[in-house]
Order: structure tokens, then C-alpha cells, then sequence
């Protein structure tokens, strides 16, 4: 990992400098061993040191933690544990999400057909598929994943995917559902669970 350590108005040891890179290399390889660089910048405000760390651990996840004390080691090792907290609970979070998949089913197959109705009104079916109506062309045929989902997480990744509609299992019924963007702005969701 490159550590960068710098001071602002302020002359750092050698001393420091190594202790600062031993014990950001010792925590960034205890709980998030890909962690690609760090800063560290230590100042000086009134009667007191300030040290401020960011830490680039890679894909998007950058951290900061910041320290103030009377000297400058120990504002860094009130900085550096913060940092050690935010990774701690990172590495959790994906453990727990790793466990979470584990433990969920695998998303069901299917095929997404997007239909075009002819200019001219002739019946056109499509062979093999007595369920596509004759009146419509397949012009793409797109494999699909049905995921079992909450509903809250339906519409979350309905959002996020910047689609009209989406067809998941609710991970509550089990049964097929289905949510989808009203032309009035809010979401609709179809539950056959709720017509019985």
C-alpha cells in the first residue's frame, strides 16, 4: 500500500513517519488486505494536533477518520482507530452479505420477449409458441433472471435499473409478484396472494 504522510505548518520525525506506515500497513492487511493507498495529514490548530487519514481501499470505497489530541502520535492513533472501526464494520457487512447470498435461492430463469404488432394488421403467429399472440412479431429475446426479493427490494432495484417494470418471487409468499411504474409517477404492485 502507498502511504502518503505530510504535515501542514507542521515538521514531522522519522520516528512518526515509520509508525504511522507500519500501523497503517498492520491495519489495512488485519481486516481489508486490497487497500491501494493512504494519506495522512497532520496539523496543528491552537493548543492541539490534528491528523486526518483517508484511505483508498479500491471499487469505490475510500474512508476517513480524523483525531485530535495534545500530540501528534496520539491524534493519529485516535484517527487510525477510527478507520480500523469503519473497516471492521465494512469486512462484516461483507461477510454477512456473503452468508446472506449463500443462503438465498438462486434466482429462477426465464426469457423476456419484447412483441411488435404488424403494420398491416395480418395475423402473424409465431411458431411453437401458442401463448404469443398471432398478431405480434418476437424482434428480441433477452434471457432474464427472477429474483426472490422483498418487495421494498423490488422496487429498489426496479430504481436502480431505471425500469418500467419488474417481475421478482416475494421472499415473503413465495408466490410470483410483480411491481411496476405508474404512468402518475407512483409504483404499482401486483400480488395474486392478495385476490384470495
Amino acid at each position: 500500500m502507498q502511504i502518503t504522510v505530510a504535515g501542514k505548518q507542521v515538521e514531522l520525525s522519522d520516528a512518526l513517519r515509520v509508525r504511522v506506515s507500519e500501523q497503517l500497513d498492520l491495519i489495512a492487511h488485519k481486516y481489508f488486505d486490497g487497500a491501494l493507498e493512504a494519506s495522512v495529514t497532520f496539523s496543528r490548530a491552537r493548543s492541539f494536533f490534528t491528523c486526518d487519514i483517508n484511505v483508498h481501499a479500491g471499487r469505490g470505497l475510500t474512508l476517513r477518520g480524523e483525531g485530535e489530541a495534545a500530540d501528534a502520535h496520539s491524534a493519529f492513533d485516535d484517527a487510525a482507530e477510527h478507520i480500523a472501526k469503519r473497516l471492521r464494520r465494512y469486512r462484516r457487512r461483507v461477510n454477512d452479505h456473503a452468508r446472506d447470498l449463500t443462503s438465498r435461492a438462486r434466482p429462477e430463469a426465464g426469457t423476456q420477449y419484447v412483441l411488435r404488432q404488424d403494420d398491416d394488421g395480418q395475423p402473424n403467429g409465431v411458431e411453437g409458441r401458442s401463448d404469443i399472440p398471432a398478431y405480434a412479431t418476437v424482434i428480441a429475446e433477452d434471457p432474464a433472471e427472477i429474483n426472490t426479493l422483498s418487495v421494498g427490494e423490488a422496487v429498489m432495484r426496479m430504481d436502480l435499473a431505471d425500469q418500467q417494470v419488474l417481475m421478482f418471487r416475494n421472499s415473503a409468499t413465495a408466490e410470483f409478484n410483480v411491481v411496476y411504474r405508474r404512468p402518475d409517477g407512483n409504483i404499482g404492485w401486483i400480488d395474486p396472494t392478495g385476490a384470495r
